[in-house]
Parts: structure tokens; sequence; C-alpha cells
């Protein structure tokens, strides 16, 4: 791309040494920096990408911007100085792939709890659908039906900006991105356009960063308040009208809202509902009109997320009946609520349940189908929001047996992690099993016949982080080990 021409949307600078007629890419490590391309130092909580100039200059790089002093030859390569290379990134990232987001659908997730489940909806009913999507956000970029891992719920802007150009590249129409409060509050979807904005919901996660619910709200609604004023744009917010902070974010917007809801009143509204452990049904009041519902998704957070997804995909132009039609025959999203297949006599669930809302959900879409015990495992991550603990151990003791342990324990110590959520207990029916492999042998090792087990926590990871370092876990995988072992065979799918 000519340097000068992209240089351009930056407005205030100063350039100095010798700017080269075009470049080939932009990069902010070092080590994906290609021969001819710019590399931006961006300063974060743990790395500063200034210390980094020489290395990115080695591999190739013939323009750097910076918002500190850099030595390098001048002969060679370009100092762009800013004041703000995160903003500044956004600016260059967007021309450089020339607004990408113009040319889709774009639709945003934001709340502390669905994302991954409406953004996985959307995309599977468009894909039935016989329209081309992409979708990211935990589970990955999956560009139709092609996954990639990803490292972050919503990415950095480079990497953000690189999916979007790339779905539109192979010909989607449509674009489904979680969009988390992290990514909104540090700039990550800067030059990203969207025409539908949706709400789940907003309960206690993340105070570590955000420090009050206050400050996490806003962060959510930036998604909304972004969308923008121009009203000669067809665009669209989707809201939860049960959820208490509906109002503040219908305050964001200038554009119609689409609201969704059981309790209270909603332009997409669902009543008599019947949750069943195999599925659900219920009765849908659409503007285009009432509709009997019926899906393979358990639990009451399921409709929620059903008419989040379907008001959304009204807002895109499809009609209610075609919708639900294919609703039908969506399954649910990997790890969160998914049935471990096994024919032994005791179920068995895999769910990313990690707030306090989350969890106390998955324990109700199961209590009323109990024959016997239900056990719950449940894990937090180290060196996170340790305020949240006790009170995810409280939401989890309406189980029968809770086994607390750790998601991800980083460099933080099990004690400490297990002494938090240990004080949010209200029976004495637990155990403290820091390691997670173990916490999960233990969890089916007391399981009798009947008994349903919910592992949450890690829902679709195949991983853990101990350390800094990343190893391979399942907890499906685990458990039906120890499930064979203690049953004996008969496991299905395995």
């Amino acid at each position: 791309m000519d340097t000068m021409k992209l240089l351009s949307i930056l407005p205030v600078k100063r350039v100095t040494g010798t700017v080269p007629s075009t470049v080939t890419d932009i990069a902010v490590d070092s080590r994906a920096v290609n021969a001819g391309g710019i590399f931006v130092c961006i300063e974060g909580f743990t790395v500063d990408g200034h210390k980094f100039v020489e290395k990115a200059v080695d591999n190739g790089a013939r323009v750097v911007i910076a918002s500190k002093l850099v030595d390098v030859n001048l002969e060679k390569v370009a100092v762009v100085m800013v004041d703000d290379t995160s903003r500044a990134i956004g600016l260059l990232v967007s021309e450089f792939y020339g607004y990408p987001s113009k040319r889709l659908t774009m639709i945003g997730v934001t709340g502390t709890n669905g994302k991954t489940s409406v953004s996985g909806i959307i995309h599977s009913i468009l894909q039935q659908a016989g329209e081309s999507s992409a979708v990211s956000g935990t589970i990955g970029f999956d560009l139709d039906g092609t996954l990639y891992e990803t490292e972050n719920t919503t990415t950095d802007v480079l990497t953000t900006q690189g999916m979007i150009a790339r779905a539109a590249l192979e010909g989607c129409s449509t674009m489904t991105m979680e969009v988390s409060s992290h990514g909104l509050a540090e700039g990550r979807l800067a030059g990203t356009e969207f025409d539908i904005a949706i709400f789940t919901n907003l309960t206690h996660d993340h105070l570590d960063f955000h420090g009050t619910m206050d400050s996490y709200g806003q962060a959510k609604g930036l998604l909304f308040s972004q969308l923008g004023q121009d009203l000669r744009q067809r665009k669209f917010a989707v809201l939860n009208a049960d959820d208490e902070w509906y109002g503040r974010m219908k305050a964001l917007t200038p554009y119609p809202v689409l609201t969704y809801g059981i309790q209270n009143d909603a332009v997409f509204r669902g009543s008599n509902i019947i949750l069943g452990v195999e599925g659900t049904t219920f009765m849908l009041s659409a503007p285009d009109g009432d509709f009997h519902v019926k899906m393979k998704l358990i639990g009451e957070f399921s409709v929620y997320n059903a008419l989040a997804a379907i008001a959304a995909l009204f807002a895109k132009g499809m009609a209610t009946v075609d919708i639900i039609g294919y609703l039908a025959k969506t399954s649910s999203v990997k790890g969160r609520m998914e049935k471990v297949p096994t024919d032994l006599p005791l179920t068995m669930y895999i769910d990313y349940a990690h707030s306090p809302d989350a969890i106390e959900k998955a324990i109700a879409a199961v209590l009323p189908y109990k024959k016997n015990k239900l056990i719950f495992v449940i894990g937090t991550g180290g060196n996170r929001d340790r305020k949240k603990r006790p009170i995810m151990a409280e939401k989890a003791s309406v189980a029968d047996y809770v086994v607390l342990t750790t998601d991800d324990p980083r460099d933080e110590p099990y004690e400490s992690i297990l002494a938090e959520l240990e004080a949010g207990m209200q029976h004495d029916d637990y155990a403290c099993v820091g390691d997670r492999v173990a916490a999960v042998r233990h969890a089916v090792s007391v399981a009798e016949h009947d008994d349903i087990i919910i592992f949450a926590g890690k829902g679709h990871e195949d991983f853990q982080i101990i350390g800094s370092e990343k190893y391979p876990h399942s907890d499906a995988d685990i458990a039906l080990e120890e499930a064979e072992r203690k049953f004996g065979t008969g496991l299905v799918g395995k």
C-alpha cells in the first residue's frame, strides 16, 4: 500500500527518516514483522513494544510508529511519532484493510453471559439458511465452518480487522462477533462498524479489571454508543428487557430498539415455557405473528439466548417463521451445557460457567430432572477477580455435593483460590481439590447411579494455564476415563 496515503490517516504526527514508497503489512509483534512492513510500538500492561524496535527492524520493518524516542538508522527506516500508538493503530489498520466491516452485515453481542451461545445460534441459523457466515469470540474464529484459534474473546484491533477482511474476502455476508468489556474499554473494536448490537445481561464479573459494576456497565455500553448518530443507516439495538441495565443501554443509542424477554413486555417475548431435559418449547410473540417454538437447547437461559438471536436475525431481514424453523435444528454451542455422550447410568455436562449468575443458571437448567444427587465442579482462575469467588461457591451450594477447584491457576497457589471459594459454601458436603484433573476424577468417583455432574468453568477449552504455560486438558475426556473405570464399558462416542 502507498505509505504516504496510509500515513495521511494520522492527523497529528512527526515523520523523520526515509519513508518507503509502499508498505506490505502492519505488525505489533516484532516477530511477526514482514519485509517492508510497519511496526507499531504498543505499550501494554506487561510488554512495551518500544523495547523491540531493533528486532522489528532486523526482521524487515521500514516504518516504526512510536510514542517514545527510539534509536534506529533513519537512512533505512522512517519513524512516525504520535501521542498514542494504541489509537494510531486503529486508524492505520482500518485504512490498510479498507474498512472491511462496511462490506458485511456486522452483528456484535455483548453481556456477561450468553455471548457465545447467542453468536453460535445466529451463525448456525445463517448457515442453515445457505448464507456464508463468520463468527468470532471465545471459541475462536469460525470462517464458514473452518475454526481458527484466537487469543482473546475480542482480539486486538490488528487481528480483528484482519479477520473481518478475510471474512469479506471469502464471501461471507454476515459476521457475528462476541464483544467483551475488555475489548471495548481497550479500543480493540476501533474501525469496526456494527449494524446490529445485542445486549444479553450484566452480572458480577471482571471487577478486577473494571473496579465497579458501574464501570463494567459503562464499558459494555460503548457498543451501543459507538453505533453512531447517522440515522440514514439501518441499524438496530437488541436489548434484554428483563435486565436491570436495559434502560441505560437503551439511552445510549438513537437507533431502533428491539426488545426481548420473558418477564416484561417485549417486542420478542417468550411465554408458556416448557423446559425439558432434552429440549425446550415456548410460545413466541413477534412483530410478524405468534409462533410455537421447539428447540434442542435446555434451560431458561437458553430461551433468552434464542430470543436475542431471533430478534437480531429479524432485524437483519429474516422472517420469524423461517428463523424458528432453523432454530429447531440448532444444537448447543460446544462447552455450553454440552451433554457428554455416554450410555452409563449418570448424566454429565460440560459448561463454561465462571460467574455467579452463570452457575446459578446452569444448576437451574438441570435441577428439575435430578433423580439422585447433583454434583457440581466449580473452578476459578488465578490472578483474576477474587471478589466473585465466595459468591460463586454460594450459588454452587444449591448442588448436593460441590467440588471446589481451579480453572487456570496461573501463578496463584491452589490454597488461596480454594480458601476464597470455600468461604462462600453454604453446607459441608464439598471437597477442595486444587488440581483440576484430580477434581474431575474425584467428582466421578463419588457419583452414583442417576447422578448429574456439571463440570463448570472450562467449557470448550482444551487447555489449562498453569504458571505461564498452557497444558492440554479436557474435562470430558478425564471424566469419561474415570467413569469407564468406575462403571465399566458402554461409552458412546469416546
